[in-house]
């Protein structure tokens, strides 16, 4: 989970931001403290703006607003979790009895909150402590998710990586940069070495607290090497750039000059990660060809030099393509589970990104059921087709050679249409109207629009489906028979 103080405002034009989102159905008002009983989630933005304006006057400070959002990856926070979090957040940064909204927004990939309130101390009319509120910020955010969640603490997870055998310092600094940390040269003692997390320092080590080992473990090596083998036989061992340019592009305030950040990824990497706790890691400089690599052996907790267990071009074969970071770990995410779906995804993604197109082999398997995200997404699509409309852009449907699949784009979801809503209802639903074809074969024909496509005529099958599973019948303002038709 991340924070990011967002720009300060003149207007509190956060506030409208947040209320288009939730107009358009792509947010909802989760929390609203400290406001007088007569504003109230009923209220509109410009009443809440005009509070806020209200008891923000201040010679010396010209944009009160404070903005934050707080956002975890994809969705392993709830919006009822991120709700808890920036209640707790707040009370640390010092705004805990402030007036502030706090806004789900559910039109990315990642589940996140946008928290709206003032710098102005509303009882004293001063301005409250904003020195150095990027750092404070992440601490705040840290001491919320430590008390929250114990068990991912730091602190545990930190004794487990200095645990582990490594015989060089290069080693451990590999080994917690893939953790998320950061090992640097203490600024004021050069004897001593700083782990930072989010730019927050955790612990300082000197030289006598490191433990190198350089004892070999041949029969481990020889284990790695032989799983290696049988699996890049089975996996992809096609290696491509992943560019993370966040920091260039701004993301990231205070280091504009920033370069970005590289890595070579492959399928059979992941697969080895997954399933056998086996991280490689290659080494290069800016955008060349890697000219060696790191294995760290998460079963074993011991870290070697790749060319001790095999010669890097043995088993991996680089190629020139590329992907951003951001698309790479949506695409990941994804559940595929046969080479159709590879196809099919591939070609959507294309299809979104012509300019940055992608290969096969840059998706990977991924096995990942849930009955619940199957149970929601069905329901989704369901209520794609009846009212033609999907505010929040979740759902994409492809026409590909006559079949139907549907594309989530919040769940990263692959669903063949007839196993979603049963074939039964499927075929009555393609019986209905004969769909216009797109392209040539074996590729995807098509995305869907549905208000033209297959909207006609479905009104009573889709009611039959949804009536046996969710109890309620769908509202006549969804209905496409009592909608005008626009005269041609």
């Amino acid at each position: 989970m991340i924070v990011k103080i967002l720009s300060a405002s003149k207007s509190f034009s956060g506030v409208e931001y947040n209320d288009k989102k939730v107009e358009k159905g792509k947010g909802e008002l989760m929390a609203m403290k400290n406001f007088p009983s007569f504003i109230n989630e009923e209220s509109g933005p410009q009443i809440v703006k005009d509070y806020l304006k209200s008891i923000s006057k201040s010679n010396k400070v010209k944009k009160p607003q404070f903005h934050a959002v707080i956002s975890t990856k994809f969705q392993e926070h709830s919006k009822e979790e991120l709700k808890i979090v920036a209640e707790n957040f707040m009370q640390e940064m010092g705004y805990g009895e402030q007036p502030y909204i706090a806004v789900f927004h559910n039109d990315t990939d990642n589940n996140h909150i946008h928290i709206v309130s003032t710098r102005i101390d509303k009882t004293s009319g001063k301005k409250l402590n904003d020195s150095f509120e990027r750092l404070k910020s992440q601490k705040a955010l840290q001491k919320v998710m430590d008390k929250l969640y114990p068990e991912q603490k730091l602190n545990e997870e930190l004794d487990k990586l200095l645990n582990y055998k490594y015989s060089s310092l290069n080693q451990l600094k590999e080994l917690l940069e893939r953790n998320g940390f950061k090992l640097s040269r203490n600024s004021e003692d050069d004897n001593r070495l700083d782990i930072l997390k989010n730019g927050v320092l955790q612990r300082s080590l000197t030289g006598n607290q490191l433990s190198f080992n350089t004892s070999e473990d041949k029969n481990r090596k020889k284990q790695i090497a032989a799983v290696i083998k049988k699996y890049s036989e089975i996996f992809s061992n096609k290696t491509f750039k992943v560019i993370d340019d966040r920091k260039q592009k701004d993301l990231y305030e205070r280091e504009t000059n920033a370069q970005p950040k590289i890595e070579w990824e492959s399928e059979l990497q992941k697969k080895l990660r997954d399933m056998f706790g086996i991280d490689i890691i290659f080494h290069h400089k800016e955008k060349q060809t890697p000219f060696g690599y790191t294995v760290i052996d998460n079963r074993s907790k011991s870290i070697f030099k790749g060319s001790e267990i095999l010669k890097m071009r043995e088993i991996f074969q680089f190629t020139d393509e590329q992907i951003d970071k951001k698309n790479f770990e949506v695409l990941k995410d994804f559940n595929i589970t046969t080479e159709k779906e590879k196809e099919i995804l591939r070609e959507w993604y294309n299809k979104k990104h012509p300019h940055a197109p992608i290969q096969i082999h840059m998706l990977f398997y991924n096995k990942n059921k849930n009955s619940e995200i199957r149970k929601q997404g069905r329901e989704d699509v369901l209520n794609l087709i009846k009212s033609g409309k999907d505010k929040s852009d979740k759902i994409d449907v492809v026409n590909v050679e006559g079949k139907y699949y549907a594309i989530h784009n919040l769940f990263h979801q692959v669903w063949e249409m007839d196993k979603l809503i049963g074939e039964i209802q499927y075929q009555k639903l393609m019986d209905r109207k004969d769909v216009e074809q797109y392209g040539d074969d074996n590729v995807i024909e098509g995305i869907v629009d549905w208000s033209t496509d297959l909207l006609e005529g479905t009104s009573d099958i889709i009611d039959s489906i949804l009536k046996p599973n969710y109890g309620a019948e769908i509202e006549d303002e969804f209905d496409p028979r009592k909608k005008k038709r626009k005269k041609r």
